[in-house]
Formats: structure tokens, C-alpha cells, sequence
């Protein structure tokens, strides 16, 4: 593995059962992450994108090849194992935030550094300063009924770099949003990708957001295929 690696998959393959059939969602799918990178990746509702970011993050088992994260090959771990390896090193973000509604902007941060084992003072601490970094300074008391769809997205980008991942893994996170809210949205990836060296690998539709990109990855009928960005 490149020392400079944070994740590599190397020939993935993810098959499903349906009734006598086995349908092929991911073919021989090779990709490495190198410390500070932008992926995009493209493809059209179906193509496998979500199936391949849940393989690399350890929420999904390939069928065959392998993942490497950290240097680690997730194969080697057990459930347990993986949970805190992802708790470490692999940040989500979704379309929808999936913040838990009954706690604030500030706890829901919080959480994967408690999950973690930091102290509640710790985690509190670490999760203003990110909150505030992101526009939210002032509203870490809400929860997230009361943000709008834009503070909300920001929150959770907030949640998955708390930890300082080696890698953001992120499925469509501008697609509930309008134009202006993405493109602000858009904004805070890449600066916080040049500021705190977190790689991140994009799923999205948005042609604007994949330019934005270092490199650009299309994926069509479970096939990863490079393109000029």
C-alpha cells in the first residue's frame, strides 16, 4: 500500500441474491485514496455508487477483493473492530443529515468523541470549535427541527470531521439542498479538505461539485472508469 494511502480497494466485487439470480452491483472495482485528495465520483441512480461507499467503509461486505483503511485490511475485523476503526479514521456524510433529532447541534457532534472515549468536557469543546468553524456558532443549543436544510448539512459535515478522519466518505451531500445552500455547502468541503488535510471521496450527481474535484471517477454498470476533470 502507498504510504501516502488513507483507502484503497483492490478488485471489489459485490454480487446480490435475487430468488435463482445473482446480480452484479460491483465488478473488479480498484481505487486508492491518497492524504488530502478530492475523488468524485459519478454515475447514473442504480450504478452502485452507495453500494461502493459502504464497502469502503466498512458498512457492507464485498463479495470479493478487499478493503484497506489506514493501512488496515478490513477484512481482518471483527464487527467491533471495525466500529472503532471507522469511529477513527472514516467520516459519512449523507443526503440527509441524519442528525438525531431529540438532542442539539452541539450533542449530536459530540457524539462520535464520546463514542471514542473522550470526556464529555472533550467532546463539547472540540464539537463548538468545529460548529463554529462551519457558521454555527451560535446555534449549538438547537436541535434540528429548529435548523434550516443548509444548518443542518452543516452540522453534519461537522459531526463526520470531528474525529479528524483520515477520509470523509460523502453520498450525495448537496442533493437536498437548493442551489445556494449547495454551492455554500461545496464551499466549506474544500476548504476544510485544504485545512485540515482530510481526503475526500464524493458521490454526487452535481457536475459543478465533481469539477471541483482532483480527479473525477465514473461509475457505469458496476465499473469504475477515470475521467478528465
Amino acid at each position: 500500500m502507498n504510504a501516502e494511502s488513507v483507502l484503497q480497494a483492490r478488485n471489489l466485487g459485490r454480487s446480490y441474491n435475487q430468488g435463482d439470480l445473482s446480480v452484479d452491483v460491483l465488478r473488479d472495482v480498484s481505487l486508492d485514496i491518497v492524504k488530502g485528495e478530492r475523488v468524485g465520483i459519478i454515475g447514473s441512480s442504480g450504478s452502485g455508487k452507495s453500494t461502493l461507499l459502504h464497502l469502503l467503509g466498512g458498512l457492507d461486505t464485498p463479495t470479493t477483493g478487499s478493503v484497506t483503511v489506514d493501512g488496515v485490511e478490513l477484512a481482518n475485523l471483527n464487527q467491533a473492530e471495525k466500529g472503532r476503526l471507522r469511529n477513527r479514521c472514516v467520516g459519512f456524510v449523507y443526503q440527509f443529515h441524519h442528525l438525531l433529532p431529540e438532542f442539539s447541534a452541539m450533542e449530536n457532534v459530540s457524539m462520535p468523541l464520546l463514542i471514542g472515549g473522550q470526556s464529555k468536557n472533550e467532546a463539547a469543546r472540540a464539537a463548538t470549535e468545529l460548529l463554529e468553524r462551519v457558521g454555527l456558532g451560535q446555534r449549538l443549543r438547537h436541535k434540528p427541527a429548529e435548523l434550516s436544510g443548509g444548518e443542518r448539512q452543516r452540522a453534519a459535515i461537522a459531526r463526520a470531521l470531528v474525529n479528524r478522519p483520515k477520509v470523509v466518505l460523502a453520498d450525495e451531500p448537496t442533493g437536498n439542498l437548493d442551489e445556494d445552500t449547495a454551492s455554500r455547502v461545496y464551499e466549506l468541503l474544500l476548504e476544510l479538505n485544504r485545512d485540515l488535510g482530510t481526503s475526500f471521496l464524493v458521490v454526487t450527481h452535481d457536475t459543478g461539485l465533481a469539477a471541483k474535484m482532483d480527479r473525477v471517477l465514473q461509475l457505469t454498470h458496476g465499473e469504475l472508469q477515470s475521467l478528465a476533470v
